[in-house]
């Protein structure tokens, strides 16, 4: 069997399985979930085996430590796979409820219910835990799911998933549910994603490139998030130690991740106080290099002059660019032109420039007087998350279960036809 014909098996058999999802109460499927949970526990010493042959031949390839650091699984990292599978078996089942209601005069009753999406195609690289966390999430909202990790990490990969898809049967779970797809073939990838009429959503996880191969290639939907350009604004009228604060955990928390802030913008009335402030916590004391435009280098000289390219940046590093601008307006002007659409924060008292910064930035996440660091389904509290969507169909912002599914119309009648 060629890999076209590999790939279309594996896309029938998942949408045979995802009809038998659909009919799974949200009761079994939780229990599923927990004896998903419970074998990964049990096969712990089996996935720290096959995660160090991962971890060796990523060693010896030269990979960085941070990429390696990524890669490894713990005990705690593997107790953590188990305890996401049990926090989103006890979050409440989006399926089969009722968005809205309505009676039309002639008697139709009109529901808008929630539904799966079918099969979802999830593309992503190198951390092995996010296996568990894709197929736990697609599994409660009854998708089934093809998974397809990097070669990096297909020993771990296919050892959580064996024990996913072994803990699951034993309570239930349609064999075709859960799918890892084991080739590491690139073209898997466009084949999979060019599968009309059995994917039904590509969802990658990655790195720029790899979303953009993945669109290119795609021939059906595909919800992405190319990268997070994220923006601090400090308006005129901020509390200034507030903003301090918030840059700080912006841009110095977890410098590496796609809600962390990669430029700051800053009031030209309250610039030369706040940029030299920014200046000796962020610069001298924190070590983020910073790098201005020439109205901010003259008030911190020291500073590097930022590019145009740096105005597009995703560093995912300590490295911060800062720009002046005379108003909210011009603020939201250099958000819209340079931003990712992910996260963007305004650090106001003024209700004016507040309302207009919400109003017309138009990322997936916007904030008032908070830190960028929010966006994630954990924090906004819908449990786990399977990606953050930086589109503006379907889904936006942190993905949770209810952004894993779609909805259809149920109409109840008495015998009406349509005169």
């Amino acid at each position: 069997m060629g890999l076209h014909e590999e790939m279309v098996a594996l896309g029938d058999r998942a949408v045979a399985a995802s009809r038998e999802l659909a009919r799974l109460s949200a009761r079994r499927k939780n229990t599923i979930l927990v004896a998903m949970a419970d074998e990964l526990e049990a096969r712990r010493d089996a996935l720290k085996a096959a995660n160090a042959k991962d971890v060796e031949a990523a060693q010896a390839a030269g990979m960085s430590g941070a990429l390696i650091d990524r890669l490894t699984l713990t005990d705690s990292r593997i107790a953590g796979m188990a305890k996401g599978l049990r926090d989103v078996s006890g979050l409440k089942d989006p399926v089969g409820s009722i968005i809205s209601r309505w009676i039309r005069p002639n008697g139709l009753e009109i529901l808008k219910v929630r539904v799966p999406i079918g099969v979802i195609v999830f593309i992503y690289e190198s951390r092995p835990n996010v296996t568990a966390d894709a197929a736990g999430l697609c599994f409660k909202t009854a998708n089934a799911v093809i998974l397809r990790g990097g070669k990096e990490a297909l020993q771990s990969n296919m050892a959580i998933a064996e024990a996913m898809q072994a803990g699951g049967a034993r309570k239930g779970l349609p064999t075709d549910a859960i799918r890892l797809v084991l080739t590491t073939d690139r073209d898997a990838v466009r084949e999979l994603v060019q599968l009309e009429g059995k994917v039904d959503l590509v969802i990658p996880r990655g790195g720029e490139g790899l979303i953009r191969t993945v669109v290119e290639q795609a021939r059906v939907p595909v919800i992405k998030h190319y990268k997070g350009v994220c923006h601090t604004y400090v308006d005129a009228s901020a509390d200034l130690d507030m903003a301090l604060r918030i840059c700080e955990n912006a841009k110095c928390q977890r410098p590496g991740t796609c809600n962390a802030m990669e430029t700051l913008l800053v009031h030209r009335k309250i610039a030369p106080e706040f940029l030299a402030t920014v200046a000796r916590r962020l610069g001298k004391e924190l070590h983020v290099e910073l790098r201005g435009d020439e109205e901010s280098r003259a008030i911190v000289p020291g500073m590097k002059p930022a590019t145009e390219d740096d105005w597009y940046a995703e560093y995912l590093d300590l490295i911060l660019a800062v720009r002046v601008v005379p108003d909210v307006a011009a603020a939201i002007a250099h958000i819209n032109k340079y931003g990712s659409n992910h996260s963007d924060t305004i650090v106001a008292s003024a209700p004016d420039a507040q309302k207009q910064f919400t109003q017309d930035v138009q990322s997936a996440a916007v904030y008032v007087n908070a830190s960028t660091r929010f966006t994630d389904g954990g924090e906004f509290g819908m449990g786990a998350e399977i990606g953050i969507s930086t589109d503006k169909l379907h889904a936006r912002g942190p993905m949770g279960l209810e952004e894993l599914t779609t909805y259809k119309y149920v109409i109840r009648g008495n015998g009406q036809i349509r005169e």
